[in-house]
């Protein structure tokens, strides 16, 4: 129910569209996440690449090695998967990876490098922009467990909820004026600190 709620308040501020509900059920086994057998280095042969963690170079000869297809957004940022995150290490943690595989490091590499740069680079701004809002992150999370909600899905609102939803588009419409506008702004944002707060303690309790 929460994520309707979530989506419904987010589209009063105008940052959610419409779409189709699917879903499937609830799975977050981790050895469907897991790992096949390392693969060789592409360059040299050599035992390492692709490699997890920190290691995007092969140990032996230093070349840049393709994106971990295994590797969820959660690991690549180095945060716990939940759904609360602190917003301050995601962000060092993306200016890190930033400055250790951004393209423009590898203008005088190999045209394989290039491309796995330009590739990594793409991943990691992915992560970053979905682990840092509340709401694609949540959603990420579910989808790591086997949840799939497509964007613009509204379900499961009760009636007393989607009042209220109707009640702040019609102030938002009779606004007048910067003081109204910055009340309204508040109000907004309050519903959805309650919101995003719901949704953290359903993720701890292990709720859809």
């Amino acid at each position: 129910m929460w994520c309707g709620r979530t989506r419904a308040l987010l589209r009063v501020s105008g940052l959610w569209p419409t779409g189709v509900l699917g879903r499937r059920p609830l799975n977050c086994s981790a050895a469907s996440l897991a790992g096949s057998n390392s693969p060789r280095c592409w360059n040299c042969g050599g035992l390492g690449g692709p490699l997890r963690g920190d290691r995007f170079f092969c140990p032996q000869c230093r070349a840049l090695q393709p994106p971990d297809p295994t590797r969820d957004y959660f690991s690549l940022m180095d945060c716990n998967r939940s759904f609360r995150v602190d917003t301050a290490k995601l962000q060092h943690r993306y200016q890190q990876l930033q400055r250790l595989i951004h393209p423009d490091f590898f203008s005088q590499r190999s045209q394989t490098e290039k491309d796995f740069s330009e590739k990594h680079s793409t991943l990691v701004n992915d992560a970053y922009k979905t682990l840092l809002a509340p709401l694609s992150r949540g959603l990420y999370l579910l989808k790591l467990c086997g949840v799939e909600i497509p964007e613009g899905t509204d379900y499961e609102m009760d009636s007393q909820f989607l009042m209220e939803i109707m009640e702040i588009n019609e102030k938002l419409a009779e606004a007048q004026g910067e003081t109204a506008m910055k009340e309204m702004e508040s109000i907004v944002r309050a519903k959805q600190k309650e919101l995003t707060d719901n949704v953290s303690r359903a993720f701890e309790r292990g709720e859809e």
